[in-house]
């Protein structure tokens, strides 16, 4: 017989229906039949899914072949007993909820043979609202690195490895570990490979999450959750040396496996395991979690993995239930640099650096725009001169002589219209500063109030009303919302042509200034007028 190209594993436990889709999938990959192996374990299901893998193995001899073994009670005893079996020049794990794109082993195959990948990577998306992290797929690449690219997100086992990489180094799956146990497997192939290869240019993988969300990720629980990343993560320690590609490696594990432990579900835990769980958490924080690695993660991230390092168990519930009633708490704007004052921040009790509290190249709308909004909006007349003041509260302090309170003629970009600031790109031409402003601390010393007396322009307008602010080197444009304040009458200005002004609220709840004169058309009425015209001119014409 010949040797076949590709061998699919496929481990199985009490995934009908979905099951059917994967074996179909399988059995019609455009590769064709005499290509393929698949090679299904059937893990002491309790469903209909061993009858099922019986009936593909009777109906496509020779191609589908069928174990069954008592539940062992995980992923990975399933595989490791059909790589035993496995006779092909690759092998290619599936999960047997998910399901392929019909011509996912072809293109795979074929960019293994050409450019001699030891693993290839195949894109993936998440269906039925699961989530598949997508950097890696911006674009096919037939050389990338573990350490250098979005591959450290992607470590799932769902791809194409040269089998006699696997077999050299005798690769298998820790059989105790009830979740995470293809990452040290892949991890180390990646290590080991001599090239790795992503074919982004097609769909190749479907991961599906079941409608009762019983996927085992999903039902394990912190501390057996902890004990795995820990595992994956001294595994991982073995193979590259401490430095840059280790950081590389463990980014994705601190802000991803352990952050999760500290999200929002983390107050509700017994004390006991909130205390277990920092624990682990400082004893992996204390080997790998190198200032290099502090450094590249988000302020949110990295703060609840140091309040965890130092057993903060109180500050650490306070930031979690504080940001989830709250949002982000204000900033510190000092000497240049910008503070996101979580629990924890300058406490002496802790001993924090803050270096760990910094925006460093970071985007922080959230932080600047949770609780802006309008404080008053007065007007202000004199002779034909009309000018706003306005009072803006914006939840910065320290340092905020960059920020200021501006009336903008232009919409917001629509991509950046949402609930948030936008990172106003370098080079953006600004509206121009208001004719005064002035700033001081709000009285429960949360943030700053912006003071500002816009001139107003004889002109048709509607002006939105923008706080812009200078954060750790950029310029953020946040719209101020109107929060219930009391907004002006109306007036109107000038003597030879009247003006009128008047300040309302749009539909997203934000200040907008308008200016019109009192004669003439309304907005888009001489365009109205002359299409009712025309249409007269048209029938007297007849």
């Amino acid at each position: 017989m010949t040797r076949p190209d590709v061998t699919v594993v496929v481990a199985v436990y009490n995934t009908m229906p979905y099951l059917t889709e994967c074996l179909n999938s399988l059995v019609k990959q455009s590769i064709g039949q005499g290509r393929l192996e698949i090679v299904a374990v059937d893990d002491g299901s309790t469903d209909d899914s061993g009858a099922e893998l019986d009936r593909f193995a009777e109906r496509y001899p020779g191609v589908v072949k069928v174990l069954h073994q008592a539940n062992s009670g995980g992923p990975a005893a399933p595989s490791n007993r059909a790589l035993e079996v496995a006779t092909g020049r690759y092998v290619y794990f599936v999960g047997s909820d998910d399901h392929l794109g019909r011509e996912a082993l072809e293109r795979m195959v074929k960019c293994a043979d050409e450019h001699g990948s030891d693993v290839v990577v195949g894109k993936m998306v998440g269906t039925n609202g699961r989530y598949v992290h997508q950097a890696l797929f911006r674009k096919s690449d037939p050389d990338i690195s573990l350490y250098d690219s979005a591959l450290p997100f992607t470590l799932a086992n769902t791809k194409l490895f040269r089998r006699d990489l696997v077999e050299r180094y005798k690769l298998r799956f820790p059989e105790d570990m009830p979740v995470g146990s293809d990452q040290p497997f892949t991890i180390e192939a990646c290590v080991r490979a001599r090239k790795i290869s992503v074919v982004a240019d097609y769909t190749c993988y479907y991961a599906v999450k079941r409608g009762d969300a019983s996927n085992i990720t999903y039902r394990a629980d912190h501390l057996s959750r902890l004990r795995c990343t820990a595992q994956i993560m001294e595994h991982a320690a073995e193979l590259i040396e401490a430095g840059p590609k280790r950081d590389a490696v463990f980014r994705r594990h601190f802000t991803w496996e352990l952050a999760k432990l500290v999200q929002d579900d983390f107050p509700s835990l017994d004390r006991a395991v909130q205390v277990e769980l920092c624990a682990g958490i400082a004893e992996l924080a204390d080997a790998y979690f190198t200032d290099a690695l502090r450094d590249s993660m988000d302020v949110r991230r990295r703060v609840r993995i140091a309040l965890a390092q130092r057993g903060a168990v109180d500050p650490l519930i306070r930031a979690i239930r504080d940001e989830a009633e709250n949002g982000a708490p204000p900033l510190l704007l000092e000497d240049g640099r910008a503070y996101v004052r979580y629990p924890g921040f300058r406490d002496p009790a802790l001993g924090l650096p803050d270096r760990l509290y910094e925006v460093i190249g970071e985007a922080v709308p959230g932080q600047l725009a949770d609780g802006t909004g309008l404080v008053s909006a007065t007007w202000e007349q004199n002779g034909d001169d009309m000018a706003v003041s306005l009072a803006v509260r914006v939840p910065v302090t320290g340092d905020t002589a960059s920020a200021t309170v501006r009336l903008a003629d232009r919409a917001m970009p629509r991509s950046a219209d949402k609930p948030g600031g936008r990172r106003v790109p370098v080079g953006t031409e600004l509206p121009p500063p208001p004719g005064q402003s002035g700033q001081e601390p709000t009285a429960d010393g949360g943030g700053t109030v912006l003071r500002a007396r816009v001139p107003l322009r004889p002109v048709r307008a509607r002006l939105g009303v923008r706080a812009y602010l200078d954060v750790a080197g950029s310029t953020y444009e946040i719209p101020v919302k109107t929060q219930g304040v009391p907004l002006p009458l109306a007036r109107r200005w000038r003597e030879k042509v009247p003006y009128r002004v008047s300040a309302t609220a749009n539909a997203k709840g934000r200040l907008v200034i308008t200016t019109a004169p009192l004669w003439g058309p309304p907005p888009g009425g001489a365009r109205r007028l002359r299409r009712v015209l025309s249409r007269v001119k048209r029938k007297l014409t007849r």
